[in-house]
């Protein structure tokens, strides 16, 4: 889910997704290009992410990933599906007391 969202903040490479991830509320979550592209390409098969190549800020070809619609679906269902897990989390937390 995380790699999803930052992806959803804005298009983005591989070098991007790392420091937008080591930038993020989520930097405790250490992430590589060998988890990261794996995953894109998974999800772009899913139809979650859309691809296009570009010339980068640093004016080579990068490959700029973007969330698709389906992908925009997807978040949502899985942050619905944390926020009720932590809900519950939260309740279980506060009944035990």
């Amino acid at each position: 889910m995380l790699i999803l969202k930052i992806v959803a903040w804005a298009r983005c490479t591989v070098t991007a997704f790392r420091s937008a991830s080591s930038k993020s509320p989520a930097k405790s979550c250490k992430s590589s290009k060998a988890r990261f592209i794996p995953r894109c390409i998974a999800w772009k098969k899913r139809g979650w992410l859309a691809a296009t190549w570009r010339e980068s800020e640093k004016g080579r070809e990068a490959k700029f990933y973007r969330l698709s619609a389906k992908g925009r679906k997807q978040l949502q269902l899985e942050e619905s599906q944390w926020n009720r897990l932590a809900e519950a989390i939260a309740l279980i937390l506060r009944t035990a007391e």
